[in-house]
């Protein structure tokens, strides 16, 4: 069960803002899945991290999910309702972490990449081959073992293909009209970034709420974050009146 007392999640947000993006979405993943052992989250395949946090999301904030993009056509401001709900049961999470390709004398496996792989491959001189090499199980062709660097480019895209099949949660993209113009706009939708903003943002409002009730009562941080939010909210109300 995700760790979603006030404590803790402050204690993750505050960790957060000295981190990237990147360590965010472990910091947040870690909060998403308390029973994996830190070593073992960057392993966890994309698209079931991606499901982990979206899980998250909704258990703090609700399902529904307000999204907001500039047509790329003609650069109107569309606003948008996403049903977390929904959204969440369209994500498929890998039946299998390695996959196999058998086809025309190639006989491949791979295994879905995880965080972990897209870091290290980032750094390299050829992220794309890099990527490819560390998922690599094995290859081969007609029984002659090969290489990452030496498969061919159609290989290459029927393994992105396969992967994309297997693990559709890894990459969630969003095909919206626009309601001026009706072109489509295609946009990545980060749930770690969506997730992290919105956690900024209910950390800040928190600090503020311990702010106003340790002046009006003189009550700790922790015996204030310990009341629950609708207690904590008709004290907050009972301030305001004085």
């Amino acid at each position: 069960m995700a760790n979603t007392g006030a404590a803790a999640l402050l204690a993750t947000w505050e960790a957060g803002l000295a981190e990237a993006p990147a360590g965010r979405a472990l910091l947040l993943h870690g909060t998403a899945r308390p029973d994996l052992d830190a070593t073992a989250l960057p392993a966890v395949p994309l698209g079931e991290r991606e499901g982990d946090l979206l899980a998250l999301r909704r258990a703090l904030f609700g399902e529904r999910m307000q999204v907001r993009l500039d047509c790329h056509t003609c650069g109107a401001d569309m606003e948008f309702e996403l049903d977390a709900g929904e959204f969440a049961r369209s994500l498929d999470r890998p039946a299998r972490q390695v996959v196999r390709l058998a086809e025309d004398g190639w006989d491949i496996a791979f295994r879905l990449p995880a965080a972990a792989d897209l870091t290290a491959a980032a750094r390299a001189a050829d992220p794309r081959t890099a990527l490819l090499a560390r998922c690599l199980v094995s290859a081969a062709h007609d029984g002659t073992p090969r290489t990452a660097d030496s498969l061919p480019e159609p290989v290459r895209r029927r393994i992105a293909e396969a992967v994309e099949a297997a693990d559709p949660g890894a990459d969630v993209t969003l095909d919206v009209g626009c309601p001026e113009c009706a072109a489509a706009t295609r946009a990545e939708l980060d749930i770690a970034s969506y997730l992290w903003t919105e956690l900024d943002a209910w950390a800040r409002d928190m600090l503020l709420d311990v702010h106003l009730l340790a002046t009006a009562y003189g009550w700790s941080e922790p015996e204030i974050l310990a009341l629950s939010p609708l207690r904590r909210r008709y004290y907050l109300e009972l301030c305001a009146d004085v």
